[in-house]
C-alpha cells in the first residue's frame, strides 16, 4: 500500500485593508471650491482627486 499524502491544513486569514482615508472618506474624490473675479466671489465646487491618498481612497 502507498504511503499517504498529509498536508497541514492551515486557516488563512482575510488580508486587512488599510483603514479608508479620512480626507475624502474613501472615495478618492473632494469638492474644491471654485472662486472667480476680482473679489474671489463663489461660482461652484469642483471635484478633484485626494491629495492625502493619490485618489486611491485607502490611506
Amino acid at each position: 500500500m502507498a504511503a499517504r499524502k498529509t498536508t497541514n491544513h492551515r486557516t488563512t486569514k482575510p488580508a486587512e485593508q488599510p483603514p479608508a482615508c479620512e480626507v475624502c472618506k474613501g472615495t478618492g474624490q473632494v469638492a474644491v471650491t471654485v472662486r472667480v473675479g476680482r473679489r474671489h466671489r463663489v461660482a461652484g465646487q469642483q471635484e478633484g482627486m485626494c491629495l492625502s491618498c493619490f485618489g486611491t481612497g485607502q490611506a
